[in-house]
């Protein structure tokens, strides 16, 4: 797995947390679990070091209920609306392209920047880094952040940081929930966290709309080549008939790679004049390296891309890769 050089140590990162003030604290756009987790987790420890702070998030649409109900999002903010800070830290998240712009200004235009990533890069511009491609979450590495920093590991700190780690390995399925997955989980649970209630708010409270787009999904899936890749699509008329958000989309991949011989699954989504491709892995196959075809990456076992154009030639470009890498 590749990783910028130079990493700081997680005492390294504690230590600039405590040297610096005024923080922003930023993950990618169209943020996940993992990202609001991060930003929530990074949050919770800057204000028990006596910080001020102001965590953003870039937003196409608003967070759906499951997001809004980690501890502390009542306090997110859009990054459109942050004021330029000193100290700029961004987590589940490197390069540009992942911030976006308006980060990326704020960014700029801090003194000290800090990054805390889990995603394949080769370089990283912050001034002080930790970047972890083996980490299960990036809310893992918050996690062992906090723990140097000796501040309180409460619940404010835990929920995030396990909601993250619990969504980024799929419920524990995927084939990130290694050892170091369960054992952080294990040390976050133990401070009193609500697990149940935590996995009830992310896969047990589904809107209408998106058992509806879970339905479509499905109805319209295509088993490529020997039947090991599954593929299908969301339009945006589609989203426009049961109301749905972005959010209800989630899940829908699950669907899919649900199915006993699919090694991989790959759903498109449209939305404005855009297309938003997910791929999931069930086996070795890196489609983080197809993704990367289109401009996109993330893990090996889960990347996605953009897309801009119409949702029909984008079904025609993202069959044909999947054919051609996989050889199906």
């Amino acid at each position: 797995m590749t990783a910028p050089a130079d990493q700081a140590s997680f005492v390294a990162i504690a230590q600039a947390l405590r040297a610096h003030d005024d923080y922003i604290v930023c993950g990618h756009v169209s943020p996940d679990g993992d990202c609001i987790g991060s930003v929530l987790g990074m949050t919770a420890i800057l204000k028990a070091l006596g910080k001020e702070v102001q965590p953003v998030v870039a937003l196409k649409e608003p967070l759906d209920a499951a997001l809004l109900s980690i501890p502390g999002a009542a306090s997110l903010a859009d990054v459109l609306e942050a004021r330029p800070a000193a100290t700029f830290i961004a987590v589940d998240a490197s390069g540009d392209d992942r911030l976006g712009p308006a980060a990326c200004a704020l960014r700029q235009a801090a003194r000290f920047t800090i990054t805390l990533d889990h995603h394949e890069v080769s370089e990283c511009q912050a001034d002080i880094f930790h970047i972890d491609p083996s980490a299960p979450s990036a809310t893992c590495l918050v996690w062992e952040v906090a723990k140097a920093a000796k501040v309180p590991l409460g619940v404010d700190l835990a929920g995030p940081c396990y909601t993250g780690l619990m969504t980024d390995t799929g419920r524990f399925q995927y084939q990130n929930a290694d050892q170091r997955a369960f054992a952080l989980a294990s040390e976050m649970a133990a401070t009193g966290i609500n697990i149940a209630g935590i996995s009830t708010a992310f896969y047990q409270s589904k809107t209408w709309a998106a058992v509806q787009m879970e339905a479509l999904a499905a109805q319209r899936m295509e088993l490529l080549g020997d039947g090991s890749v599954a593929f299908s699509f969301i339009a945006q008329e589609d989203m426009d008939r049961f109301c749905a958000s972005y959010a209800d989309c989630e899940g829908v991949i699950d669907i899919l790679r649900s199915i006993g011989q699919v090694r991989v699954a790959c759903i498109l989504k449209a939305r404005g004049d855009e297309v938003r491709g997910s791929l999931r892995a069930k086996d070795g196959t890196d489609v983080s390296a197809i993704a990367g075809r289109f401009g996109g990456g993330g893990h090996k076992a889960a990347a996605g891309f953009t897309l801009a154009g119409p949702l029909d030639e984008a079904i025609v470009q993202v069959k044909a890769a999947l054919q051609e890498a996989l050889g199906c």
